[in-house]
């Protein structure tokens, strides 16, 4: 197992120094140990990674967006020649299944970098914009002003635990990044090595196909690099899925820097549901049943599993728990990602269990070594607790009901809950009539507001938004996945009274890329005279 300087590896088997940290690769389902021993990077090697990186960023941002384009298409190739060995590889790792979810997750991870590849080709992640000169304007003349977007330069991406292939290695940052212009040092996530070693040598196969500068893509291993990461002065962003905790760690180091920068980080949301009396009347089984799929898939370690279902108190919503109560009564515990999940999990369902005012309703069999789901009740009251106990994630196949007292108590709740990832609503057309102050509240809450569906499975596509108001995420400004994900890593240069041969190719007089510009304040792919 290497780790990629420059263009060198340094085999980690191979170095023996009485002060190396080892790490090791552990089968998620039976605890045994891989014999393959992971090296922690040092100081020195960290630093390395990071030179490599600022060495690699002004040959990489020249790169045209076709030649980064084929190199995105290239990663995509190499993932997608990843066969089934490479699968069982990844499942021993972290308990999830080979087919359908890991086949799955490796296409997603292919897909969204050929998507990346037809933004760079589509060129609207420019944002060129133009104003030409108005030589005979009165009072005062008006220069030529042009502006576009470049990277902001290299970005450290930290890998999640919860998607190895498609928030990891190769996931939605590093896409993002690298087709930003950006170079990426990768802090590879410990509970999944293997995977990540050889998803990190599929990416070096790409950049020395493509001819991309050595340096364009490196990864480090360790529990404790990340700060050095972070504060090392080359690093101008960073791309973050995971805990409130480690998110906001990550967001005051940058702050504190010398020059502070931008963390990207993903970190805490229970996607509350709110159940409306017309949907709950007509369509409770089905709600019901579904529901606890969602709460349950993938045993509850997505970033969007819903962790809070809302209804007003009525007869629906009586008959509509009995039935999810007898949903979760038919579910199975599940093998977590690894066994820190498994005790981070056990701790939450604790911490509920003791709460005032909240009951285990239902449960889904039991287990010692694996997550049983959990069904809560809570009373209202707990909604609006200094604390905001029910707003503390559970990851894991567990949610809470609240039956609450009247429609305003929901409205309060609605005006003074944290920032979220998603908020759905399950209603009807009679339902939402007269709900629009509710909508608007979700809209200023949420990311992503979903009607009559399920927040589990995010698409990856132009529109998508996977993001929202802390704690959601650092920032409620960018997504983490979809296209948009690349602004996160663009920031916007303007040239005033450059000659058009020395201005770059997207605000050129001739339009040579053929992309859309805003002109003179019209959107045109006019060629200037």
């Amino acid at each position: 197992m290497s780790l990629n300087i420059l263009g060198h590896n340094y085999i980690g088997g191979q170095r023996s120094g009485e002060g190396d940290l080892h790490l090791h690769s552990i089968d998620a389902t039976s605890g045994a140990i891989f014999e393959i021993p992971f090296v922690t990077a040092t100081e020195k090697e960290v630093a390395a990674a990071v030179h490599a990186a600022e060495q690699a960023y002004p040959a990489f941002r020249a790169t045209t967006s076709e030649q980064r384009a084929a190199f995105l298409d290239a990663i995509a190739d190499e993932i997608d020649a990843l066969g089934d060995d490479f699968l069982a590889a990844v499942s021993r790792e972290t308990a999830l299944p080979a087919t359908p979810r890991l086949a799955g997750e490796r296409a997603r991870t292919s897909g969204q970098m050929r998507l990346f590849a037809k933004v760079l080709r589509r060129g609207d992640f420019y944002g060129a914009r133009i104003d030409t000169a108005l030589p005979e304007r009165k009072p005062m003349a008006r220069p030529d002003i042009r502006q576009y977007k470049i990277g902001v330069g290299p970005v450290a991406v930290f890998g999640a635990s919860n998607f190895p292939l498609a928030f990891s290695v190769a996931g939605g940052d590093t896409a993002a990044a690298l087709a930003a212009g950006c170079p990426v040092v990768f802090k590879a996530h410990t509970g999944h090595l293997v995977t990540s070693e050889i998803v990190a040598d599929a990416i070096e196969r790409a950049v020395k196909k493509t001819g991309m500068p050595a340096g364009t893509f490196n990864m480090i291993y360790g529990d404790r690099v990340g700060a050095q990461l972070v504060k090392s002065a080359a690093i101008q962003a960073v791309g973050f899925t995971g805990s409130l905790r480690g998110g906001r760690a990550l967001c005051d180091m940058a702050a504190a820097r010398p020059q502070p920068i931008p963390v990207f980080a993903e970190m805490s949301s229970i996607n509350p549901i709110i159940l409306m009396p017309e949907a709950l009347k007509g369509r409770g089984d089905a709600i019901a049943k579904d529901l606890a799929g969602s709460v349950t898939m993938g045993c509850g370690q997505l970033c969007t599993s819903p962790g809070l279902l809302l209804g007003v108190k009525s007869p629906e919503l009586t008959a509509f728990i009995e039935k999810l109560s007898a949903a979760f009564g038919g579910t199975a515990p599940a093998t977590m990602l690894n066994s820190g999940g498994l005790s981070h999990y056990n701790s939450g369902v604790a911490r509920l269990t003791q709460l005032p005012g909240v009951k285990v309703i239902a449960t889904g069999g039991s287990s010692y070594t694996q997550a049983v789901p959990h069904l809560f009740k809570a009373e209202a009251s707990l909604l609006f607790s200094k604390e905001a106990p029910l707003e503390e994630e559970v990851f894991g196949p567990s949610t809470v009901i609240v039956e609450l007292e009247s429609r305003e108590q929901l409205i309060d709740f609605a005006a003074n809950m944290h920032g979220q990832l998603t908020a759905t609503l399950q209603a009807e057309i009679g339902d939402l009539q007269g709900n629009q102050d509710l909508i608007a509240l979700l809209e200023q809450k949420a990311g992503r507001l979903l009607l009559n569906g399920y927040p589990t499975g995010v698409e990856v596509c132009d529109a998508m938004v996977h993001g929202g108001p802390y704690p959601a995420t650092s920032d409620a400004r960018g997504t983490s996945v979809g296209t948009l994900a690349i602004e996160r890593f663009l920031r916007p240069v303007c040239y005033q009274n450059y000659p058009d041969a020395m201005l770059p190719a997207p605000l050129k007089n001739a339009n040579p890329l053929g992309i859309t510009r805003l002109v003179d304040g019209e959107l045109t792919r006019a060629v200037l005279g």
